[in-house]
């Protein structure tokens, strides 16, 4: 079975240094779960292409489109995940911010995740540790260790290129890991298993609204 690994890049032009650094990321992470024996398929989200379906789910109470709909169903049944987002005023792109804030909470948890960010200068280089990391964090997400930063500069170094190497094989590591829930000669523990949810079904035991109007007059 093919791992599913979700690229979400935040770039706002056509071509972008984030596309490019998203790219470059999926080839190489690609490159490793293939060198591992296992095959993966990369799904790309452009998510200046749903701009305006993200700020009306803001603007209407968090009611989603149907395609925002099947994106947050995509992340959900991501086997793991690699976001890249532009740098804007020291933090992440607010056009980033608002699709991981319509995504369920239960979305990513346990989802490997490779944390990475494009900028103009190495100024913000620190964006990985104070804003993305304690994002995903929070989302229960498993971000790999190795994040990638970077500037204009960096872009054909070969300094980059060795970190996306070495972030491609943690995320590749985690991925691959994930089916490991026994120890020898035990069963699994499904207990264990984190469970994700797109928010998007609704609940199987969910009770009818008949029954619970049942008994009440309505003159009260």
């Amino acid at each position: 079975m093919s791992n599913r690994i979700v690229v979400v890049t935040a770039g706002l032009t056509v071509p972008s240094s984030t596309r490019l650094l998203a790219d470059q990321l999926a080839e190489a992470t690609t490159t490793q779960v293939t060198a591992r024996g296992e095959s993966a398929e990369t799904e790309f989200i452009e998510l200046r292409e749903v701009a305006g379906e993200l700020a009306t789910f803001m603007v209407t109470g968090g009611i989603p489109t149907p395609r925002l709909t099947e994106l947050r169903e995509q992340v959900a049944a991501a086997d793991g995940l690699i976001v890249v987002t532009p740098v804007f005023n020291g933090s992440y792109s607010g056009l980033f911010k608002m699709f991981f804030d319509a995504l369920d909470k239960d979305s990513l948890a346990g989802t490997p995740v490779l944390i990475a960010a494009a900028a103009g200068s190495a100024r913000h280089s620190l964006v990985l540790d104070h804003a993305l990391r304690p994002l995903f964090a929070y989302l229960r997400a498993v971000v790999v260790p190795t994040g990638i930063f970077a500037a204009t500069e960096d872009f054909g170094s070969h300094g980059l290129s060795d970190r996306i190497t070495r972030a491609a094989a943690e995320l590749a590591a985690l991925v691959l890991s994930q089916g490991g829930y026994g120890v020898g000669g035990f069963a699994p523990d499904l207990a264990a298993r984190p469970r994700r949810t797109s928010g998007t079904q609704v609940a199987a035991d969910v009770t009818p609204f008949g029954d619970l109007l049942r008994g009440h007059a309505g003159t009260e």
